[in-house]
C-alpha cells in the first residue's frame, strides 16, 4: 500500500513523499492515520537531526516518519493480533514503548510508521509493549491529544512528597496543597489546569503565571475561577510581566506560606529559580518542559534542597496507564482538552509548521492527513469565511463551541476540505 509521509533525512530535512509500504508481516497491523498534533518534541528531532536521543544515526540513508499524536483507523490485522485488533477499530499509540531498554519511539524512530502520514505499518513492538489503544470516541483529534495529555497525567504522578523522618514517597501533588504552574497558559499548560481542578486530586490552590495579558485572558474564559471553585479549587491567574519581584507577588497568594508544587512549563531559566524560590518545606518542582540547548542551566537553593527537603523532578512524556486515564477521563467529559487546539491544517503544511513551531504563537497545531489545506488559525476562520466558504462554515462550528475546535468541524473538514 502507498503512503504519504512526511519524513526527516537530518538537521532541519524534511521532506513530504509518496512511498510504498512493505508487505504486511503476520506480527504487525496495517493503518490509516487522520489526525495528528504536532508536538515540539517534533521540532526538537528535526532541529537535532541523527544527534536526538531517539532518531536513528543512519537517518540519511534510512529516513523515518516524524509526528507522534495521532489517530486513526486498523485496515488490516496480522494473524498474530487478530484476536485483540480488528479492522475498522479507531486507536491511539503511546509512543514511550520502552521496548527491552530502547529508546525507539514512533515518530522519531521508525520507517514505516509515524503521526505525519496517510498510511502506516504498526511494528510488533507497539503491541507486546501494549502500546496500541483502542479508542471509541467520536473525534480523532481527542485521540491525537491523548498522547499530550498523557504527559501532562504522567506529571502529576511524577510529583512525591515524603514524610519527614520517613523514606516513604508519597507520589503525586499533595492533595489540599498549593499548586503553582509557573508560564501556565501555553498549550500544555492549559492542560494541566484542565488535570488539576478535574482530577480527584486537586490542590485547594492554583495560581497559573504567564506575561502575556491576551493568553491569561483566553485561559480564564476556558477554565473559568468560578468552574475551578466548584471543584473546590481557589483558582488565580497572575501576569508576573510586571511585577518588581514575581516571587514576593507568588508568595502573597499563599500567605507567605509557598507552594507544595510548582510545574515549570518553560526552559526559562528566571522561571526555574523563580519556581524554586516558592517552595515550601517538603516541596516538589517539576521541569516539564524540555530545553533543546544541552547545556541549558539554571540555579537551584541546595541549602534548602538540604533543610527543607525540596525535591526536583522532570517528566518526559507518559506511560500507557497514563495515556489510558486520559482517554477515560476524556471519555467521561471529566477534561476537555479542545482548548489546546488553536491551528489546523493538512499534511502539506507539517514541514513549515515543524520547521517554524517555536515562532508561531497559539497552542497545538492539529493535522488531517489526508488533506490539503495551509495551517490556520482558529481565530482567523471568521475573516476568510468573509471570502471562502468553506472557512465560513468552520468559523460558525467554531462559534457554537465556545471558538474551540469540535467534532462537528472536524466532520465538516474531513467531509469538505481537499484531498492531498
Amino acid at each position: 500500500m502507498k503512503t504519504k509521509a512526511v519524513r526527516i533525512y537530518g538537521k532541519n530535512d524534511l521532506r513530504l513523499e509518496e512511498f510504498e509500504l512493505p508487505a504486511m508481516k503476520d506480527d504487525e497491523i496495517l493503518a490509516t492515520v487522520i489526525s495528528d498534533s504536532i508536538c515540539m518534541s517534533s521540532y526538537k528531532a528535526a532541529s537535532q537531526g541523527a544527534e536526538h536521543k531517539r532518531v536513528p544515526d543512519d537517518v540519511a540513508q534510512n529516513p523515518t516518519i516524524i509526528g507522534h499524536e495521532f489517530c486513526g483507523e486498523i485496515l488490516q490485522v496480522g494473524s498474530k493480533w487478530a484476536d485483540q485488533f480488528k479492522p475498522g477499530q479507531k486507536f491511539s499509540i503511546q509512543p514511550a514503548l520502552n521496548y527491552k531498554g530502547s529508546l525507539d519511539a514512533p515518530g522519531y524512530s521508525f520507517q514505516w510508521i509515524g503521526g505525519d502520514a496517510t498510511n502506516v505499518l504498526i511494528p510488533n513492538e507497539v503491541m507486546e509493549t501494549g502500546s496500541l489503544l483502542p479508542y471509541e470516541g467520536d473525534a480523532y483529534f481527542m485521540g491525537s491529544l491523548s498522547e499530550p495529555v498523557s504527559c501532562i497525567v504522567g506529571t502529576y504522578h511524577a510529583m512525591y512528597h515524603i514524610p519527614q523522618g520517613t523514606y516513604i514517597h508519597d507520589m503525586g501533588i499533595r492533595e489540599g496543597g498549593k499548586l503553582a504552574i509557573l508560564a501556565g497558559v501555553g498549550p500544555m499548560g492549559l492542560g494541566a489546569i484542565d488535570y488539576a481542578v478535574h482530577n480527584p486530586v486537586k490542590p485547594s490552590l492554583l495560581v497559573v503565571t504567564d506575561i502575556d495579558d491576551a493568553r491569561l485572558k483566553r485561559a480564564a474564559s476556558i477554565y473559568t475561577v468560578e468552574d475551578a471553585a466548584a471543584n473546590g479549587v481557589k483558582l488565580v491567574y497572575l501576569n508576573t510581566k510586571a511585577a518588581s519581584d514575581p516571587v514576593e507577588l507568588l508568595m502573597e497568594q499563599t500567605g507567605g506560606a509557598g507552594y507544595d508544587d510548582v510545574l515549570v512549563m518553560a526552559p526559562v531559566r528566571p522561571v526555574i529559580e523563580q519556581g524554586d524560590a516558592i517552595l515550601t518545606k517538603d516541596g516538589c518542582l517539576n521541569f516539564f518542559a524540555g530545553p533543546s540547548d544541552t547545556e541549558f542551566k539554571a540555579e537551584l537553593n541546595f541549602y534548602d534542597v538540604h533543610y527543607a527537603f525540596h525535591h526536583i523532578v522532570g517528566t518526559s512524556g507518559g506511560n500507557t496507564d497514563d495515556m489510558k486515564e486520559s482517554l477515560e477521563m476524556m471519555g467521561e467529559g471529566r477534561l476537555n482538552p479542545s482548548a489546546m487546539i488553536t491551528h489546523v491544517g493538512g499534511l502539506d503544511s507539517v514541514i513549515k509548521t515543524t520547521l517554524n513551531l517555536p515562532n508561531i504563537p497559539g497552542g497545538k497545531k492539529l493535522i488531517y492527513n489526508h488533506k490539503k489545506m495551509p495551517l490556520t488559525a482558529i481565530a482567523d476562520f471568521a475573516e476568510l469565511g468573509k471570502t471562502d466558504s468553506f472557512f465560513g462554515e468552520l468559523a460558525k462550528l467554531a462559534e457554537l463551541n465556545g471558538g474551540l475546535w469540535s467534532v462537528e468541524a472536524e466532520k465538516y473538514l474531513l467531509s469538505n476540505a481537499d484531498n492531498i
